[in-house]
Order: structure tokens, then C-alpha cells, then sequence
């Protein structure tokens, strides 16, 4: 979610000696940095982190892939937020098992967020 963040934020956040990121459940840098740049984000994947600069909205009508990963099936749901379209999210069953309630919990504070196929 701070790619997120960072990708809404005014100026320019620089993320290094980031590595691990790559050897978690996805390598998750170069799964954000391709979910975000589909969304309008000007984001520049480094070896060892990213490179962002902050746009004002994100773009919505894409589909992304959480890679079977639930922080960043979370994180897009967050980007969602700020996007002028629908953004739809693959393979993001992992939320179901690792934060249960995050959907219900979600719409009662206000994002609009919800499973099209329940796991």
C-alpha cells in the first residue's frame, strides 16, 4: 500500500535495497509496478525497489493481477479508490484466507469494493 501511496502523493519516492521483495509470496515489486503502471501510475521498477512519481488520479476500466498475493490484492483495492474507473482484480482469493473480513470491513468505511465471485 505505500506503493500506493506513493503513486497519489505529490513528488517523486524512491525505494531501495528493497530485494526481498522479490522472494515473498510474488515478487511483489514487479507485480505492483506492472498492476500500477496499468492504472496511469508513472512508476519505474529498479532492481532493488521502485522509482514514483506521484500523479493526481489513478485510471480505472483494467484488470490487474494480485499474482495469488494478498497485500497486493489489498494495496489495488486501495488504488481503486483513487481510480475514475473500475478496477478489476485476478487471483486475489488469498485475501479470503489471510484478512477474511477485509471486504465487509472495507464497505463500512466507505470503499467501494466487492467479490464478483466469492472464494
Amino acid at each position: 500500500v505505500l506503493f500506493v501511496a506513493a503513486a497519489l502523493a505529490d513528488g517523486e519516492f524512491v525505494l531501495e535495497q528493497a530485494e526481498e521483495l522479490r522472494v515473498k509470496e510474488s515478487d511483489r515489486i514487479s507485480a505492483m509496478v506492472a498492476a500500477l503502471r496499468a492504472a496511469g501510475a508513472d512508476i519505474d521498477e529498479q532492481a532493488d525497489g521502485v522509482r514514483i512519481r506521484g500523479v493526481p488520479r489513478l485510471s480505472g476500466g483494467i484488470e490487474v493481477d494480485a499474482h495469488g498475493d494478498h497485500r497486493i490484492a489489498m494495496a489495488m483495492a486501495v488504488a481503486a479508490q483513487r481510480a475514475t474507473g473500475e478496477i478489476r482484480i485476478r487471483n486475489a482469493a488469498a485475501i479470503a484466507t489471510s484478512f477474511p473480513d477485509f471486504v465487509p470491513l472495507a464497505q463500512g468505511i466507505g470503499m467501494n469494493v466487492r467479490w464478483e465471485d466469492k472464494p
